[in-house]
């Protein structure tokens, strides 16, 4: 049955439940309108402040523009009276209008040599704010703990890179120089307006109030509507790559209509926030635009009849008419920006939301580098839980020194993988302690802890590039002989000179091009050409088929002759060499020992080998 829309939401909209720290930490992005727009502006500005000297050429190549466009319509006041006055020699006028407009043409000259390169030094700033942004969110993903990924949804996480980031990077380039250009022409408009006539420039003046009251009734509307349609954006993206990375499964439980339908409540659920949020921010262009034509019709009627009785000149009415619309576009103009604006915020908050999340905590002041790790690893009187309150590991004690084999056994979520997470650092134990060589893990530097660490997960991942590329990212300054060799000893040698390009061979979209065995395999490869003194396999074998798994088994052999191995396996014909077997039932170590010490016991060991019970 298709989930509801409130169920979609709370799982694909990550940022509907807010976590982390910081003065964004607590933003509620799907609901309401954004909480922390002034501190985002300022976070925004930050990004840019770096270039100080580029910013202040850009003020003045502003300045230049509009002083340029206020000489320019102010010179035509003594052109139209001295065409106006019929009293001078039609020769003289002539004259006189060529000079004018040689001037004019040198002043609009210059105005747009100010704006071409105002903007040529604005977009330079936007990009490389931009690009520090998606440096600085990208190595905060690298730097947040496993907690952090095992709850976000990775289409939301896009989202944040590339729609959000976006959004900032179009205010950057248009709305925030047309803001401060805007501000900077209605200062000089106004100055203009009351040096020309002060009485026209009141009845001008009259009409701001009705700007500022409806400008700040469509501002709080769209701020609102905007910060939800990013936040349903991100659900869709979610619920998009998270169908479409699974279409096998979909398609083998035959769930593709109620993936239609479940998508189509989240569309429209977007569809109808982005109607809001378009609707809002599209109106305040036209209502604008409406009332400052009332104005300047005002303002032109009343002064033709100035004119009309002597009061005024026709030249100044014409420059002074042009200074009104002069006026009213940069307020049009920054209305017409206000649906950037209110997007880019929404989209901000999301971007520095995720920048506030806790990352990984440091390593410890009094952190311990030894020469090198051997691998003697105790875990004492460990207990653990994701979750405060539930315990997963209850009180493990276990001790493994250089070539041994211990292995974990029992049901699911008995605690096996857990051990391991623990073991990396991926999360920290609530009491107990673990030591590697008697240090404890916690005073290790967490890279030197899990460079001396190999794992081969159950969930096999693959990067674009070729399959030397893929080995040799276990260890980067392995050469070719020791990627080839560890190939052999993870018996994926065979396979990977029969493809095309052998070694060569590209691998794209995690190595679909490959078998699940085959990315295994290489997986295996990548662990066995590290250097680490202890190797985690958590249900490395399980893709394979049984004649493939022997051929492991005998390589691994090789491969642990010298390394401290945890092995984790849901067959148990694979775990009977191991130095030591722990069974483990709701987070206990209930049993453990040598395959045949188990059997001997004839608990729940026993059960599960001669198939009286089975793991679940």
């Amino acid at each position: 049955m298709a989930r509801t829309l409130e169920t979609l939401q709370k799982q694909y909209n990550t940022s509907a439940a807010p976590s982390g720290r910081g003065p964004m930490a607590a933003t509620n992005n799907f609901k309401g309108k954004p909480a922390h727009s002034r501190e985002t502006v300022r976070r925004i500005l930050g990004y840019i402040a770096q270039y100080k000297f580029r910013l202040v050429l850009v003020v003045l190549c502003m300045l230049l523009s509009t002083v340029a466009s206020l000489a320019g319509g102010y010179v035509l006041r003594p052109v139209i009276n001295n065409i106006a006055d019929a009293a001078t020699p039609a020769a003289e006028r002539v004259a006189y209008l060529g000079a004018m407009l040689a001037l004019l043409a040198a002043i609009y000259i210059v105005g747009v040599a100010g704006t071409w390169l105002q903007s040529k030094l604005m977009i330079g700033i936007s990009r490389n704010a931009i690009q520090a942004i998606r440096n600085d969110l990208f190595d905060k993903v690298e730097s947040l703990p496993l907690r952090f990924h095992d709850n976000e949804t990775t289409g939301d996480l896009m989202s944040r890179f590339t729609n959000d980031v976006d959004n900032i990077g179009m205010m950057l380039d248009q709305s925030l120089m047309s803001m401060v250009s805007g501000i900077i022409n209605l200062v000089g408009t106004l100055a203009m307006m009351i040096y020309t006539n002060i009485w026209l420039t009141l009845i001008t003046l009259v009409f701001i109030p009705i700007f500022a009251f409806g400008g700040r009734f469509i501002i709080n509307k769209s701020r609102k509507y905007y910060s939800a349609q990013q936040a349903a954006l991100g659900a869709a993206n979610g619920y998009i790559e998270e169908s479409v990375a699974g279409q096998k499964v979909v398609k083998v439980f035959n769930h593709e209509a109620d993936c239609v339908q479940e998508f189509n409540l989240l569309n429209n659920d977007l569809r109808h926030k982005q109607m809001n949020a378009m609707f809002f921010g599209g109106i305040m262009g036209p209502i604008m635009g409406n009332t400052t034509q009332i104005s300047y019709a005002l303002t032109a009627g009343i002064g033709g009849a100035l004119c009309a009785v002597g009061r005024f000149d026709v030249g100044g009415l014409a420059i002074f008419v042009n200074y009104a619309r002069q006026f009213s576009r940069p307020i049009n103009e920054i209305s017409q920006q206000m649906a950037t604006i209110f997007s880019a915020l929404a989209g901000a908050e999301r971007v520095f939301t995720l920048m506030d999340k806790e990352p990984e905590a440091p390593d410890a002041a009094d952190a311990v580098v030894p020469e090198k790790i051997e691998g003697h690893v105790v875990l004492d009187d460990v207990s653990f839980g994701y979750v405060p309150g539930k315990t997963v590991l209850k009180h493990i004690s276990l001790y493994a020194k250089p070539g041994q084999k211990i292995a974990f056994v029992g049901s699911t979520g008995a605690g096996k993988t857990t051990i391991t997470n623990l073991l990396n650092r991926f999360y920290d134990i609530d009491s107990g302690r673990i030591t590697i060589d008697g240090i404890d893990i916690k005073r290790l530097p967490r890279d030197m802890l899990r460079k001396n660490i190999a794992m081969v997960l159950q969930d096999t991942h693959l990067f674009t590039g070729t399959i030397m590329e893929n080995i040799r990212y276990g260890r980067l300054d392995a050469t070719d002989e020791e990627v080839i060799a560890a190939a052999k000893t993870a018996s994926a040698d065979s396979f990977i000179r029969r493809l095309s390009d052998g070694y060569n061979t590209m691998i794209e979209g995690d190595g679909a091009n490959l078998s699940q065995g085959q990315r295994q395999l290489l997986n295996i490869a990548r662990a066995a050409i590290s250097k680490a003194p202890i190797l985690v396999l958590d249900e490395a074998t399980s893709s394979v088929d049984t004649r493939t798994e022997r051929h492991i088994e005998h390589g691994m052999d090789r491969l642990m002759q010298e390394r401290t191995t945890f092995v984790i396996a849901h067959r148990l014909s694979t775990v009977r060499n191991a130095n030591a077997i722990m069974v483990l039932e709701n987070g206990e170590i209930i049993e453990r020992g040598d395959h045949d010490d188990l059997l001997a016991m004839k608990g729940r060991y026993y059960e599960l080998y001669t198939g009286k019970s089975e793991l679940t």
